[in-house]
């Protein structure tokens, strides 16, 4: 079912989020999903999330300028897309 995908990919992403913006997790990673990659968010893929994490990563940077935090978060989504590298900025 549709709802199984969203699960596995969706709903994890949302979980790493939590730890990071608490309930409003869920809402933000919808309109991440909605706004830039223009799918609901029960479609989102494993073959999103790359682009998706560069997503989060300029709209995350724009709410704190705590590039460590912003780098511990989008290593930890990198994860889920199976890819873990660390991006720093000077």
């Amino acid at each position: 079912m549709a709802a199984s995908s969203k699960s596995s990919i969706y709903d994890q992403v949302v979980k790493v989020t939590h730890v990071y913006l608490g309930p409003a997790a869920d809402r933000f990673i919808a309109r991440q999903v909605e706004n830039h990659l223009h799918k609901s968010p029960d479609e989102l893929s494993q073959a999103d999330l790359l682009s998706l994490i560069d997503w989060i990563k300029v709209v995350v940077s724009l709410l704190t300028e705590d590039n460590d935090l912003i780098e511990e978060y989008t290593n930890e989504l990198q994860k889920l897309a199976g890819k873990r590298t660390k991006l720093k900025r000077s």
